[in-house]
């Protein structure tokens, strides 16, 4: 089915029988297990309701192309400072994926550090209920307000709570200019350690990556004065080899972001770890396999490489604070995906998709298996 208006699928909503697969361009559909549904297409849903560049706001239909929509923001020199990730490499896919699939995964870049994450950048939303209700959450406008911030608790929902056709993003200016710190020849250990200085200096580091016999990157970013001023006082505190790159400082944080390193070899196992950044080079020296890995988030994000099929449970037990996630595999049957919760989170998930859709038929399983 492929509704072209919120009334039409509302309507599709309310008389199913059996559960839907929501997609947009489809580009996110090898994250999570796979649905057995009949496919809800929204991407007739990609008009732009409203964008204003003086206010920073962008209000767009869910089934809007991401790469559009970038270049739109591009025109006003504005762009996702959360840095939406363009995965399609990744997951051997012909697109880079829609605003919805964005909202639905709530994936961000290297500058989440800086920025925060997607979750942090919505404002509102119009969605369909799994009871066929049409419904719209938050607004332009920022207010404090009691009750429960519904644009955040669907991203990251993998479209099991509800059914988007539009959303309501902060935008905001690009920076004029950017370049990068390239330490040399550091071990994990040391990486880990650098970055942590360099973000908790004045420097106003926007973010922090390690790639093992690449170097250790450190991304400054704003007016070109300002980047002078800050780069002489990073230089000085970190007191070693270092190198400025400037013309290919794009193209690497976009690599990073994009993960372009693991994007070639789609036999192997790719991972998602999110840890405490101090305990990132205990993580890799627990696991006792082949592996190829790098660090985002100054150690935060761990992206993991290793042979088909080895065991979740394996990668997991080499910490103890954190989760993984199971990004990419050919064979997912015997793996949890998404990092298991613990009974009382799972029980209160379980409510939360109840009273959302408590019919079942948006995405069941995606996230979790279907019973």
């Amino acid at each position: 089915m492929r509704p072209k208006a919120e009334a039409e699928l509302a309507d599709c909503v309310r008389g199913a029988t059996a559960p839907f697969e929501i997609i947009g361009t489809g580009t996110k559909r090898a994250i999570g297990y796979s649905v057995d549904g009949a496919i809800l297409d929204l991407s007739a849903f990609n008009q732009i309701q409203s964008y204003e560049p003086e206010e920073l706001i962008l209000d767009v239909g869910a089934g809007a192309k991401l790469v559009d929509i970038e270049k739109l923001l591009a025109k006003n020199s504005q762009y996702f400072a959360f840095e939406p990730p363009d995965y399609s490499k990744l997951l051997n896919s012909k697109h880079s994926g829609t605003i919805g699939g964005m909202v639905a995964c709530n994936l961000s870049g290297p500058r989440r550090l800086k920025a925060g994450a997607m979750r942090d950048h919505i404002l509102g939303l119009t969605a369909v209920s799994g009871r066929g209700e049409i419904f719209k959450a938050g607004a332009r406008v920022v207010k404090n307000v009691t009750g429960y911030d519904v644009p955040k608790l669907m991203a990251g929902s993998y479209g099991t709570l509800a059914a988007f056709t539009s959303a309501i993003i902060k935008v905001l200016p690009k920076p004029e200019a950017e370049e990068t710190i390239l330490i040399p020849g550091l071990n994990d250990i040391e990486a880990v350690q650098m970055m942590s200085k360099g973000l908790q200096s004045s420097a106003e580091v926007s973010a922090a990556a390690h790639i093992p016999n690449q170097g250790t990157y450190l991304l400054l970013e704003g007016i070109q004065p300002s980047i002078d001023y800050r780069r002489e006082k990073l230089i000085k505190l970190l007191d070693g080899k270092i190198e400025i790159l400037k013309s290919e400082s794009q193209t690497i944080w976009k690599n990073i972001r994009d993960i372009v390193l693991f994007s070639e070899d789609q036999s192997k196992d790719i991972w998602r770890i999110s840890v405490p950044p101090s305990d990132a080079p205990q993580v890799i020296a627990n696991l006792k396999i082949e592996k190829r890995y790098f660090f985002d988030w100054a150690g935060g994000l761990i992206w993991l490489e290793v042979p088909q099929g080895t065991d979740g449970a394996l990668i997991r037990s080499a910490f103890t604070s954190g989760h993984a996630t199971l990004m990419r595999s050919s064979n997912k049957a015997n793996q949890d995906i998404f990092h298991p919760q613990a009974p009382a989170l799972a029980a209160l998930s379980a409510r939360v998709r109840n009273s959302f859709d408590p019919k079942n038929i948006f995405n069941p399983g995606r996230i979790y298996k279907a019973t």
